[in-house]
């Protein structure tokens, strides 16, 4: 009888969890459609959230439609618009209409892609979508690959497969002993290097001590020179991770000179291509890269320049022995698949979503020319971006356009370069608090900046222009009174925006 009642009120349920996506599909598409209009920057503050979201745990439940209707009501305005064409911050890219819908299908199939049996169409789709980009990317057909969280994920997976090969060259087996007692490896890094690769070194028992930063050229690359002098003073295993597009300036090593390099001293190449080793994809931009495909592993983002949804990142490694090695496991209860791919070989993750779906709809939406087309677009708006800006009176570029990265800095004649560090992140707050674009800062050479990174499939001309008005508008008010180094900043920030914003132009 208990079990008949259960049974009886699963149809209700049904139609309550219909009502509930019917609400995610408008309150998605509303979100989409605003994009243009809404503020990019958030405009809830932290004291109004936490009072919508915090408090004690409902003693009772609610329809899941009231629920959702609650989440949107009140996080909205606590959201970054980062999917927009005016998101310069970081390097977020947008979700493009394929790779979003097969994100929620994702969600909804709710398969653990860790193992074929647990969801054989998922490992079949994720072998598909790998084997796409290495393609894409032109790098050795023979690699392996994984789909893992991020780049974050994509650097430990690669440099653990590393990790494997070169202490087996000195007759330590990692996997069984561990590393304890092993010979010391030394990671060579470029001291422009992301701190993921630090955080990767980390989780993987190296220590912050194995890492040796190579100090760079004016340029932002490591010189020849440099490494042959570096691996010179070296002994023991060795594991040099090199970038393919620095974050701050886009700036790539010169692989076809330093790879050979390192080969010939028995070296590991690792390449922190988060996002720049996309630049593959493009006839136009890929000599930023010669010689890359020469590395040993690489790490990149599908969630940056392939504006897949989060999360989304990639490892791609040379030696799939060294790669299965150090990922695989085996225990009573799972079978082995002798035909088909077992994620579980070559990911970190034992319970995963199937993330290689979103990145096959979205290879399956643009094909190669449409990647290319995407990588070509966002290099010219970045260029748009940071000379627009950089002749602006109050502004100059601190490093141009390479790839779809710059560096532009605000100054006031008369100031001292400390006062004129302050005045670039009062300037980037002003923007932001405008609402009509978001940027970050960094600090580079010593020198404070304001980031111009251009990743989104949305970014157009249009958006170019309507940016580069509201820093002119807000360069024009350099008078007003300083909105930084106090605790109630944005809301003077946001006090500062209001009449600016009605100043501003609106629409594209």
């Amino acid at each position: 009888m208990r079990l008949t009642l259960i049974f009886d009120r699963i149809p209700a349920e049904i139609e309550l969890m219909s009502k509930a996506l019917d609400f995610a599909h408008r309150a998605a598409s509303a979100w989409i459609d605003g994009l243009d209009t809404r503020s990019v920057a958030a405009r809830a503050t932290l004291e109004e959230l936490t009072a919508a979201f915090r408090g004690p745990l409902p003693e009772r439940g609610c329809p899941p439609e009231d629920v959702l209707a609650w989440l949107t009501q009140h996080a909205n305005d606590g959201m970054l618009g980062t999917a927009s064409g005016r998101f310069f911050a970081w390097v977020i890219g947008g979700a493009i209409e394929a790779a979003l819908a097969a994100d929620w299908l994702v969600a909804t199939w709710d398969q653990n892609a860790a193992l074929y049996v647990c969801g054989p169409a998922a490992a079949v789709i994720e072998d598909a979508a790998g084997e796409w980009i290495k393609e894409l990317l032109d790098l050795p057909r023979e690699a392996s690959f994984a789909f893992t969280t991020g780049c974050q994920l994509a650097h430990m997976t690669a440099l653990a497969a590393a990790r494997h090969a070169v202490l087996r060259r000195v007759q330590w087996d990692v996997d069984t002993d561990g590393l304890f007692g092993a010979p010391p490896i030394t990671l060579m890094t470029s001291d422009q290097k992301h701190g993921s690769v630090e955080r990767a070194a980390r989780y993987l028992g190296f220590g912050r001590r194995a890492i040796l930063p190579l100090p760079t050229d004016t340029s932002g690359r490591v010189a020849r020179a440099t490494l042959e002098d570096a691996l010179s003073c070296q002994s023991g295993p060795i594991i040099l991770v090199l970038n393919a597009a620095d974050l701050n300036v886009g700036v790539c090593d010169l692989f076809a000179e330093l790879i050979p390099v390192a080969h010939a001293a028995g070296v590991w190449v690792h390449i922190d291509g988060a996002f720049g080793l996309f630049a593959r994809a493009s006839r136009k931009h890929r000599q930023h890269l010669d010689g890359v495909e020469l590395a040993d592993s690489w790490a990149t983002d599908g969630h940056k320049w392939l504006n897949v949804p989060f999360d989304c990142g990639i490892a791609i490694v040379r030696d799939r022995d060294a790669h299965r090695a150090a990922m695989t496991l085996s225990a009573s209860y799972i079978e082995p698949q002798s035909r088909a791919r077992d994620q579980i070989d070559w990911n970190p993750e034992w319970s995963r979503r199937a993330r290689g779906i979103p990145v096959y709809a979205a290879l399956k939406e643009m094909g190669r020319e449409g990647v290319e087309a995407m990588i070509d677009r966002c290099c010219a708006h970045c260029e748009a971006l940071v000379n627009g800006i950089g002749v602006l009176s109050g502004a100059e570029v601190v490093h141009p356009a390479t790839l779809n990265q710059g560096l532009v800095h605000f100054r006031r004649d008369g100031q001292t370069p400390e006062q004129d560090d302050a005045f670039t992140d009062e300037t980037i707050e002003k923007i932001n608090a405008t609402g009509e674009a978001f940027f970050s800062g960094t600090t580079w050479r010593g020198r404070r900046a304001m980031r111009v990174s251009v990743v989104n499939w949305r970014t157009s001309a249009g958006d170019v222009e309507r940016t580069i008005a509201a820093v002119r508008t807000v360069l024009s008010y350099a008078s007003c009174p300083s909105i930084s180094g106090s605790s109630d900043a944005r809301r003077k920030a946001r006090r500062f925006a209001t009449p600016l914003r009605r100043s501003l132009p609106r629409g594209r």
